[in-house]
């Protein structure tokens, strides 16, 4: 189980990724156009730079919906591997079974 403040801390910023996205989607709109300036391009790359640093969705971390943990993350089903494997022995993910081969 991962400690809380670490979850905690993934969960904010998730939402300063929302609160700055179209802002953040406008400058990056902006600096790729190929019609603005260099001046405008340059103005729209230092407001970029001072957004927090977390509003950033790179930031952002996948974690296992039961535990927190951060590593070996199934993005398929939002679980840790550990997680996904209990799950799926227990008969909770439908679909999923052991293989035997």
């Amino acid at each position: 189980m991962a400690k809380t403040s670490w979850v905690e801390r993934n969960k904010k910023r998730e939402k300063l990724v929302a609160r700055y996205a179209d802002q953040r989607k406008e400058l990056k709109a902006t600096i790729k156009s190929l019609t603005a300036s260099p001046a405008e391009k340059e103005l729209a790359n230092r407001k970029i730079q001072a957004l927090p640093r977390n509003s950033s969705p790179s930031r952002v971390v996948n974690r296992c919906a039961m535990t927190g943990r951060s590593r070996a993350f199934v993005r398929r089903f939002g679980l840790s591997r550990i997680a996904f494997r209990e799950q799926a022995l227990q008969g909770n993910i439908p679909g999923v079974r052991k293989a035997s081969w």
